[in-house]
């Protein structure tokens, strides 16, 4: 059965906001109302419906840690968090929204399932018997996940040691999990069959470095090249991004970082991955002008005093070759 985006849905343990039309809705505003209140920081999805994409943004304590964007509904790729959110407009005629709390385990296995490779089925097992399903299941004794998806409504099964454990139907479970999964599998005359899909155990949920912190490194860079230039440097912009371009192959997110294009896109990165090439990028710079008379320790406290619990809090100083007395 093909899926279609615009029907796309996924289980919720509470529904927050059903899907409304996105003109009723700021999605900014509801990101910053469930970062508000700490103790109503939820897990959970937002999906964006806009009439040429889907945007799934994932939130962990009410905060938004990753995104994906499909065309149809079938292929998705991680994107960046700005990048997501940047993509659906503030006042839009078309588009729909929704916003559902939803277990970290869900999560996790959302994300994989979105942006993973599934595992290959045997071609002698026949997806429509669950009997059949099932005693594969235990004989190989697989930890994973069942992916469903009936009629573009997504539905997810938790196998431990060959056995269905949990599950996260987007309907009304009937019976058991072993029960409700033979349920969806069963052959319904001339209904097509659903989609279904094996998976390993899903990884933790990965998350992104968050918008804030890129726009502090951006903001660093540009404080470094202030800072040379103020200290006598000649071309202290050309210095930096003689630096970067090397830094490219190491480190391919620098490509985000071109001072010559400050419209860039956020790359997709970790904290730990950007803010080590951050790292070597200031490293590179200041080990060179070293030469010139310029001291790093000194420099460094004076660009980064601003931020300075951010940074440490994301790993630059221990990354950097120096390291800094306060």
């Amino acid at each position: 059965m093909p899926i279609t985006r615009e029907a796309l849905r996924y289980p919720a343990k509470r529904v927050l906001l059903a899907r409304t039309r996105l003109a009723y809705v700021h999605l900014r505003n509801l990101l910053t109302d469930a970062m508000r209140d700490r103790t109503a920081r939820v897990c959970g999805y937002v999906v964006v419906w806009l009439p040429d994409e889907l945007i799934t943004l994932f939130l962990e304590e009410g905060e938004v840690v990753n995104a994906t964007s499909s065309s149809d509904g079938e292929r998705f790729q991680e994107i960046a968090i700005s990048d997501a959110i940047g993509r659906v407009p503030s006042s839009a005629e078309y588009g729909s929204i929704c916003f559902h709390e939803a277990l970290a385990e869900q999560l996790d296995t959302m994300f994989v399932t979105q942006t993973g490779m599934p595992l290959p089925w045997p071609h002698e097992i026949k997806l429509d018997d669950g009997d059949a399903l099932l005693a594969f299941l235990y004989a190989t004794m697989h930890d994973g996940v069942i992916e469903l998806v009936d009629d573009s409504v997504v539905h997810y099964v938790a196998v431990s040691s060959g056995s269905p454990i949990r599950g996260y139907f987007a309907d009304t479970q009937s019976g058991d999990v072993v029960a409700h999964l033979k349920m969806l599998l069963a052959p319904r005359g001339a209904a097509p069959p659903p989609v279904v899909r094996l998976w390993p155990r899903a990884e933790a949920l990965p998350a992104q470095a968050s918008p804030a912190l890129i726009q502090a490194y951006r903001d660093l860079i540009v404080g470094l090249t202030t800072h040379l230039g103020a200290s006598g440097a000649v071309n202290a912009a050309e210095i930096v991004e003689d630096a970067r371009r090397p830094l490219v192959a190491t480190h391919p997110l620098l490509e985000r970082f071109a001072p010559t294009m400050p419209t860039v896109r956020d790359p997709v990165s970790d904290t730990l991955t950007l803010s080590n090439a951050i790292a070597d990028w200031l490293g590179a710079v200041l080990r060179e002008r070293a030469a010139s008379g310029f001291a790093p320790e000194q420099v460094l406290r004076e660009i980064v005093a601003a931020r300075r619990h951010l940074f440490q809090a994301a790993g630059l100083f221990h990354a950097l070759p120096w390291k800094l007395q306060w």
